[in-house]
């Protein structure tokens, strides 16, 4: 197993694990893939919160991407980057006042507001600043399309405005001086696998865009239409082809600017783009049997990548995983790998077909480039986060370092039983 002709060997042995290891090649095949198959005037706005390494995100903007940021650290991300401010949007059902002033001082395109209290906030603080905001309304709908593994929209959410409150609220185009209601954002779901089902999704998108602009009197600067396409994590799960997703929407798509051919179309993307160009690779330590199991227990395990523990399921499924490296290896037989935390939670995968294995073996969780380690509890046992490396064009770079006991403890204060008893 390499990438882009690197022995995982040898990563392992320059960078240490566990260890996240990027393609580069996969990223920017993957957005230019999707940009081509998809309708020339949709563009495709990469989710930070999938991977917010710089360097993933940088190798996506350079492939087309723009930006989706959902904090201030994610916004300044996009920015440092190089991306102009007019290819970023912002959304979240909980902004704080200065992640909306960030937003207001960068001149974002777009922020992505999700109650009527916040669209109030942000009118107040483009106002103090003598300016005006452009704002995109996320409707929450009031139909839940199946096919999702995760449903967004159709039932009681924090996330954006019912879609009957929206059309009832008059004529928002005109109650606002500063926050320039010009646009609709709506998610369904994610981790869909049927072009279909996001066929549907969009139709419904576009559709209700028009009925909101009608009855609220705004423009549509912009209609974003979600996304939520996934990728196959288990068995039975198929590949969602771009094409096969083009073939769904763009008629649709063409339709729809056909009409409106001043309005921006906009689809997210966060796990699509960036989960099949990652590799968690892990050192097995220890290996032993429990009760007729085999377990190995590595140096890396779910603190590092939660996604594999199967959160949300009844049924622990096991991400794919091989075997890393070129020494012979025997018939499969069922492995649980685990981690080195002090949970029985901590099991990255679980009777997982893999050679026979032994200390010092390398084992890679394969589509692990989106929602790895910052979405994963780095923290606990004071483990901290793996390193991350990005491959390009044939040359590994460390795109983030790994956590030290130092990085850890530094940010600590030690309050000792002297200072308690000389300030009571």
């Amino acid at each position: 197993m390499r990438v882009q002709g690197i022995p995982y060997e040898e990563l392992a042995e320059e960078f240490g694990t566990p260890l996240y290891v990027y393609d580069g090649e996969l990223l920017t095949d993957a957005v230019t893939g999707l940009r081509a198959a998809l309708h020339p005037a949709l563009e495709i706005f990469y989710s930070l919160k999938a991977n917010p390494n710089i360097s993933v995100y940088a190798t996506l903007a350079a492939g087309g991407a723009r930006a989706e940021v959902s904090s201030l650290v994610e916004l300044r991300t996009a920015l440092a980057a190089g991306t102009p401010p007019e290819h970023v949007i912002f959304l979240g059902p909980g902004k704080s006042g200065a992640e909306l002033d960030a937003c207001l001082d960068a001149g974002v395109y777009a922020i992505v507001c999700e109650s009527f209290a916040e669209l109030d906030a942000i009118e107040r603080r483009a106002a103090e600043r003598g300016r005006t905001q452009r704002v995109l309304l996320r409707v929450n709908p009031a139909l839940a399309i199946s096919g999702s593994r995760l449903t967004m929209g159709g039932k009681p959410r924090q996330f954006g405005i019912d879609e009957e409150s929206v059309l009832a609220a008059g004529d928002l185009g005109g109650r606002y001086r500063h926050a320039d209601v010009a646009g609709v954002h709506v998610y369904m779901g994610t981790r869909i696998l049927d072009p279909e089902v996001v066929g549907k999704n969009t139709r419904y998108i576009l559709d209700l865009a028009e009925r909101i602009a009608e009855a609220t009197g705004i423009r549509l600067d912009a209609v974003d239409i979600g996304g939520g396409l996934g990728v196959p994590y288990f068995d039975g799960e198929r590949e969602l082809a771009a094409s096969a997703v083009a073939d769904q929407i763009n008629p649709l798509l063409d339709k729809f600017a056909g009409a409106h051919p001043e309005t921006r179309l906009i689809m997210e993307s966060g796990r699509y783009l960036a989960g099949r160009c990652g590799v968690y690779v892990v050192r097995v330590r220890y290996v032993k049997e429990s009760m007729g199991e085999r377990f190995a227990i590595a140096d890396g395990g779910t603190h590092h990548h939660m996604a594999a523990v199967g959160i949300g399921s009844f049924v622990k499924r096991n991400f794919p995983a091989v075997l890393l490296g070129d020494r012979p290896a025997g018939d499969p037989e069922p492995w649980n790998v685990t981690g080195p935390l002090c949970t029985p939670n901590d099991s990255v995968l679980k009777q997982a077909p893999l050679p026979p294995l032994r200390p010092g073996d390398l084992v890679g969780v394969l589509n692990s480039g989106a929602y790895g380690p910052t979405a994963s509890p780095g923290l606990f046992l004071s483990h901290g986060y793996p390193a991350e490396v990005l491959v390009q064009g044939g040359r590994a770079h460390l795109v983030r370092r790994r956590d030290e006991p130092d990085d850890l403890l530094r940010p600590q204060l030690l309050v000792t039983q002297t200072d308690h008893e000389r300030h009571p």
